[in-house]
């Protein structure tokens, strides 16, 4: 099975100037983001609800705390937000308030929240409209990883970020590019 692909940041800017094009730029920009910067995966950010990410006093959580129907493999995981995906997210919540604290941060126009089949749709639609051709809803997490990988993070840590329960799955995430491989040699 072919993996999708990781975006350079030159890439995923490409998509987030696409993104601020849309009808529902802001909408589509912070979905694209929290697959990127906080290594969700769609059907997690489609199950987030206000109430996850706001705090009772209206500010956002350093941290989404997804119970176990909001993820893949029925297990409860912490999401940790990093001060930019934050202030993104700030960004998005000032401009759509929430009616109801319960509901869905991504409402559909009949205020439903999307299922993660759809959010999938919008977001490959994203990549293939910005010209970025083998990119889909899961090359956010991927580079998410990747990046991780390329800063020195351990695969332990990043395993936990991802919600991972083995090791070797994580492995499967990142991605060696060519310049990595160089840098890596250059260290001898």
């Amino acid at each position: 099975m072919v993996q999708a692909r990781t975006l350079t940041d030159q890439e995923l800017q490409r998509v987030l100037e696409f993104a601020a094009t849309t009808k529902a730029a802001q909408r589509n920009r912070a979905i694209l983001l929290l697959t990127h910067w906080a290594g969700m995966r769609i059907g997690e950010v489609a199950s987030v609800r206000y109430s996850d990410v706001l705090s009772t006093n209206m500010k956002v959580l350093s941290e989404i705390r997804l119970n176990a129907s909001q993820t893949k493999g029925n297990k409860s995981r912490t999401v940790l937000l990093s001060e930019r995906m934050r202030a993104e997210l700030a960004q998005y919540i000032a401009a759509h308030p929430p009616k109801d604290i319960h509901k869905p941060l991504f409402p559909t126009q009949r205020a439903q929240g999307f299922t993660p089949n759809t959010l999938t749709h919008i977001v490959n639609g994203l990549y293939k409209q910005a010209g970025l051709n083998g990119a889909t809803s899961h090359s956010g997490r991927r580079g998410f990883l990747t990046r991780l990988s390329e800063k020195g993070v351990s695969v332990r840590v990043m395993m936990q970020l991802a919600g991972h329960s083995q090791m070797s799955t994580t492995q499967r995430y990142i991605d060696t590019r060519p310049d990595i491989l160089r840098n890596a040699v250059e260290l001898i």
